[in-house]
């Protein structure tokens, strides 16, 4: 096997040349015999030279078209077989090589997150602590008053950033566990809907929820990682959305699935960036701070629970987020 591939397609094609050209010359002489047989060389010469193609070459270009599309996807650190000792062979090294070193790189990177923060919970937590105390000094007043109130709420957004962070290591590495039990999935989405739609109304935002008129059944789940969920989808509901001033939600069930749906009144999201609303860190054209995980998590999550994530834009304007989950079966 020559090392060049190039150089091998061109004697392949010298060779069938020349072949081609014994059979005219046979042929125009009258030689039958031999023309026929030099016809029979020559097809399976080319079944042989599409069974050389479609192995050595076809074959590996589809391998690394699709290892390609699993790295991309976030599979770092795969690798495909080496078959052939040339250009291509060396295409495969080179990218066998960049996998291995991007998964060194996100393996590295989630590792830091993880440590950074674990190191940032502890003095958010004094911060909070101690922010929340003071606020309840009466010799605290005025503008005092209000930055103690700003500090506390800073606080506890980054808490929520860090929450997420350590959760997305956790993801990434393999030690993200769900703590299964039966719950009323109705009940936990009503909870957040009251628990957050108090901080909407005070940022002139309505938070309208439409409850069903049946009951939705249970489902096996983790409460407090579905409620994560639920909180996480109606900030970032009030954060893009809330220069809509309305934010909608509702359930509906049915066979297999409940649906929560949350639908806010705003710009929606670029068609362009729709695709990579739930990918990590990806902020897209938003103004608005955050970690650029949020998402993912909450995707993270759901998926776990055997359900989907799906975000768009809704008819009429705005974005609508439905998170769908698998029924207890009986």
């Amino acid at each position: 096997m020559f090392k060049n591939l190039k150089f091998q397609l061109l004697s392949s094609s010298i060779i069938a040349i020349i072949l081609i050209a014994c059979f005219i010359a046979f042929a125009a002489n009258g030689y039958l015999i031999i023309s026929i047989v030099f016809a029979v060389i020559i097809a399976a010469y080319i079944v042989c030279v599409n069974v050389w193609f479609d192995v050595y070459v076809s074959k590996p270009i589809q391998d690394l078209t699709e290892t390609a599309k699993r790295i991309a996807a976030g599979s770092y650190g795969t690798q495909v077989k080496k078959l052939a000792d040339n250009e291509i062979g060396d295409l495969t090294d080179e990218i066998n090589q960049m996998s291995t070193k991007i998964g060194l790189a996100d393996k590295a990177t989630t590792e830091f997150v993880s440590q950074i923060s674990h190191e940032l919970r502890t003095p958010l937590t004094a911060i909070t602590g101690w922010s929340e105390t003071l606020q309840y000094d009466p010799a605290i007043q005025g503008d005092s008053l209000r930055g103690l109130i700003i500090i506390t709420k800073e606080a506890e957004r980054l808490t929520g950033m860090v929450t997420d962070l350590l959760i997305f290591s956790r993801i990434q590495d393999g030690r993200f566990n769900l703590r299964v039990e039966l719950i009323d999935i109705a009940a936990e989405f009503e909870d957040s809907i009251f628990t957050y739609g108090n901080l909407m109304k005070q940022s002139g935002i309505e938070l309208k929820y439409t409850a069903p008129d049946y009951d939705i059944p249970l489902i096996s789940g983790d409460p407090e990682r579905l409620k994560q969920v639920f909180l996480n989808v109606l900030d970032n509901a009030a954060k893009h959305g809330g220069d809509g001033k309305l934010v909608e939600a509702w359930m509906t069930a049915g066979n297999s699935y409940v649906t929560i749906n949350i639908r806010d009144h705003g710009r929606g999201i670029p068609v362009d960036e729709l695709p990579y609303v739930k990918v990590k860190f990806y902020k897209g054209s938003s103004k608005n701070r955050g970690s650029g995980i949020g998402l993912a998590v909450c995707n993270e999550i759901v998926l776990k629970h055997g359900g989907s994530l799906d975000i768009g834009n809704a008819e009429g304007g705005g974005c609508i987020v439905s998170i769908k989950l698998p029924l207890q079966k009986n």
